[in-house]
Parts: structure tokens; C-alpha cells; sequence
């Protein structure tokens, strides 16, 4: 009977879809003696599943409840295959990104700040918010309170299952949407990544929704910060990395962008860091998988991939094949 280490947190009901060939194996946080098992499911808290990975014997499947991995085949080697979970987080991570850009178009951080002021008047200190972001002097009135999402021209870098979630969600936005991928594709249109410094100027929102690996980390720098018009909006729901973080910090404190951001580099954001009070952000601490809805979603993947395992078939979601 194959073999499968989970985390010994998750609660036994959301593991009731595994397959009946399989012996659950509970692993405590706390583990401190050596476990014989074919199959590990780690912790989603990296430090908690390295913390076990010295005890684990025998393990054949790594099977991922992220979509990340970045970590794993350092820590298991190249003779174990390691699978994701492609899919698990669309909705979340997609809701996140378009609740993100609403909240920074709406000025709600702006507002925010307004409500703990209590006092109505400083409202009007959102025109002067709009001019400053976008060099826009013109006279508009009523004031400028708020923009709006409907007919902006987005960039999304990234055009995996996340980013076609987020495609879909932005389509009732009547956006205009330009995709860009590792490579270029004709239908539906997708840029190759490497026309990413071409497409810049013309974005007025910059989703950036791709995998951290040595060719993305530091994809977005300096040279594209002052690329991108003035005004426009960076929003990271990938990886920290793969901006620079201190040409970011000088593009938001120059005012030449504003951002909103669900992972930093360094992660955790030490406290203190420069990047916490730099203006025209809104920071969320990773958390844009995080739903309730996040745990049944992964395991259902976990599940789906024993199934496959045991019965011979190919797995659906292979990020590294043993060797």
C-alpha cells in the first residue's frame, strides 16, 4: 500500500476524496524520528516542510497544495518527482489582483487614511492625489475622486492558468488587454517576454503573474521602471523577486508609479523595511491564496494525482521528473 506523509494539521475530513489504495501517514510540526513513506505532501509554510523533510525516508512524489516550488528540488534532490498544484489557486489569486487594482483606482488607502482622520473635507485632497500620479493638470470638475478601472490598457505578464483566470475576471472591465509569456502564441495573441521593455510604455496597469525562476528574478528593474508612463500601476501577485526592490522603492518615492504588492523580496518584509512606508503602495503580507476555499481546492489536486500515480497514468502537474 503506497504511503502518503501529510501534514498532520489538516483535518482528516479534507483528505476523505484520497484514494482508497493509499495508508494516510499523519506528519506533527513537531516531528523528531524517521518516517518510511513513498509519497510526501508537505506544509505549505516552507519552514515547517523543511523542518520535516530530515526525518522522511523513502519519498518516491513530492505533491506540492502551492503552485510555487521553487524550493523543493534543492531540498529533495533530482530523484524524486515533484508535482504542483496547477489550478488549486486561480480564483483567489485572480480575486486578490482585481481587488487590488479596484482599491488602488478607487484611492482606497487614500480613503482609509481619511476615515481614521474622520474628517470629510480631506476628500478633496484626492484631485491633487490624481494630478500628482498622473501629470494630468487639466481642469476637470467636478474634482477627480477616484478612476476607473473600465477601458485601461493592462499588461499581463504571465499567461498561465492564473493569468487566464485574471483575464477572465478583468473581460466585464472591457480592458484592453495586451498578454505576454515566456513565448509568443498567435491565438489568442500572446508577446514573448522578451518584448516586455516595447509594450511598457503604453500600460497603464502591469500585472505581473509569472513563476520565479533565474531568468524572472529581477525582470522588472530600473531601466523598466522608467519605462512605464507615468501614473501607472505595478501590481505582483508572482513572486518578489522578480522586481527589483529598491528600483521600486525609487520609482514609488519619485511618484513615477504606484504599486500593490501580495509578495516582497525579502519575504517576510522585515519590520521597519523601507518598503512598508513608501507612498502610492498597498503591501498584503502573501496572502492572495489564502481562502478558505484554499485547502479542500489542493487536496482535491493531491488527490486527483494519486489517483493517477497508482493506476500508471501520466501526472497532470510535473514541474520535475525523476532522474
Amino acid at each position: 500500500m503506497l504511503r502518503v506523509g501529510y501534514p498532520a494539521i489538516f483535518a482528516a475530513e479534507l483528505l476523505s476524496d484520497f484514494p482508497k489504495e493509499v495508508e494516510l501517514i499523519p506528519l506533527p510540526d513537531s516531528l523528531d524520528h524517521e518516517v518510511d513513506i513513498d509519497v510526501w505532501i508537505p506544509d505549505p509554510y516552507t519552514g515547517r516542510a523543511m523542518r520535516t523533510w530530515p526525518h522522511l525516508r523513502g519519498v518516491r512524489l513530492v505533491l506540492a497544495l502551492l503552485a510555487g516550488t521553487e524550493w523543493i528540488p534543492e531540498v529533495v534532490g533530482p530523484h524524486v518527482t515533484i508535482c504542483n498544484a496547477h489550478g488549486a489557486h486561480n480564483i483567489s489569486t485572480a480575486e486578490w489582483t482585481v481587488a487590488s487594482i479596484l482599491a488602488m483606482l478607487k484611492y482606497f488607502p487614500f480613503y482609509l487614511e481619511v476615515q481614521r482622520a474622520g474628517q470629510w473635507k480631506l476628500r478633496f485632497k484626492a484631485s491633487q492625489h490624481f494630478v500628482d500620479l498622473t501629470g494630468d493638470t487639466r481642469p476637470i470638475y467636478p474634482p477627480v475622486m477616484v478612476e476607473e478601472l473600465t477601458g485601461k490598457i493592462v499588461l499581463l505578464v504571465g499567461y498561465g492558468s492564473i493569468g487566464k483566470e485574471i483575464e477572465r475576471m478583468l473581460a466585464p472591465f472591457h480592458v484592453e488587454l495586451v498578454r505576454v509569456a515566456r513565448s509568443a502564441r498567435t491565438e489568442p495573441k500572446v508577446h514573448a517576454v522578451d518584448e516586455l521593455d516595447s509594450l511598457l510604455p503604453q500600460a497603464e496597469i502591469v500585472i505581473l503573474i509569472l513563476p520565479s525562476t533565474a531568468e524572472t528574478r529581477g525582470l522588472i528593474g530600473a531601466s523598466q521602471f522608467a519605462l512605464m508612463r507615468q501614473g501607472a500601476l505595478l501590481v505582483n501577485a508572482a513572486r518578489g523577486p522578480i522586481v527589483d526592490t529598491n528600483a521600486l522603492m525609487a520609482a514609488l518615492q519619485s511618484g513615477k508609479i504606484r504599486a500593490a504588492l501580495d509578495v516582497t523580496d525579502p519575504e517576510p518584509l522585515p519590520d521597519g523595511h523601507p518598503l512598508w512606508s513608501c507612498p502610492n503602495l498597498l503591501i498584503t503580507p502573501h496572502v492572495g491564496g489564502s481562502s478558505p476555499q484554499f485547502s479542500p481546492r489542493a487536496l482535491r489536486v493531491a488527490a486527483d494525482e494519486l489517483r493517477r500515480y497508482i493506476s500508471g497514468e501520466p501526472l497532470h502537474n510535473v514541474v520535475q521528473a525523476a532522474v
